[in-house]
């Protein structure tokens, strides 16, 4: 079960890594939108929500891949993980494999620290 976890990890740090570099360093041309995407994209740039975001996801990336803070990460990273897929699920359906593994990593790699997260639901 190590090796696995390692492997979801790197694979998902991989992925939010990939997708947080080539958002702030701009690699690729941003495609034409329209309809639902163009509307959700121009909320979030109205208050520059996908710099904080992408922000996030970089450390979280660079998290799981070192290894370190990796708790910490998937409590953190949760919360835009699900907005991907819900986003995916209703928008735009084609990139709902990659949320779907990010959702099922992220579930996972929490199942696996479950131990370190018995502090917080322990009635003192």
């Amino acid at each position: 079960m190590k090796i696995a976890m390692i492997v979801v990890r790197s694979l998902m740090g991989l992925l939010l890594l990939f997708a947080s570099v080539t958002y702030l360093f701009k690699l690729f041309p941003v495609p034409a939108m329209e309809g639902a995407i163009k509307t959700y994209n121009e909320g979030l740039a109205v208050v520059n929500m996908m710099f904080y975001v992408k922000i996030i996801e970089l450390i979280c990336g660079i998290a799981f891949l070192t290894g370190r803070f990796v708790t910490l990460a998937v409590v953190v990273i949760f919360p835009i993980i699900l907005n991907i897929v819900l986003f995916h699920a209703v928008v735009q359906p084609a990139g709902l494999p990659a949320g779907v593994f990010l959702l099922v990593g992220n579930l996972f790699i929490a199942y696996y620290y479950r131990k370190n997260y018995a502090p917080l639901f322990s009635m003192k």
